[in-house]
């Protein structure tokens, strides 16, 4: 095996390590997204929040306060955080497979 590939596998699974730390600090979260709607469209009145989403294959919708648009949207976005780093870690786990595979084929092949 060459040290460029131990090098790639090390640098591989450092990341996945760091991925690991912050998805630790995720706080609470929640998918879909939040729009206003408004129960007059062409004047704009009687505006209210609505959440749509979909868990456990059924789609869902919720309407929401006022009050409670800040702290929803925020657990949005730490949703969309979470999925965004959920699929950096698998991207860097099938690299890695990849990577070690190629290893065992040195090996055979020594």
């Amino acid at each position: 095996m060459s040290k460029n590939q131990i090098n790639q596998i090390t640098d591989l699974e450092k990341q996945i390590e760091a991925l690991k730390v912050e998805l630790l600090a995720i706080g609470p979260m929640r998918p879909g997204t939040l729009t206003k709607q408004y129960k007059d469209r062409s004047s704009q009145t009687g505006g209210y929040y609505q959440l749509s989403y979909t868990h456990k294959m059924k789609s869902r919708t919720e309407y929401v306060r006022a009050e409670h648009v800040d702290r929803l949207s925020a657990e949005l976005d730490q949703y969309k955080h979470w999925r965004k780093l959920m699929e950096r870690w698998v991207d860097l786990s099938i690299e890695l497979s990849r990577e070690k595979i190629a290893e065992l084929k040195m090996k055979k092949s020594d």
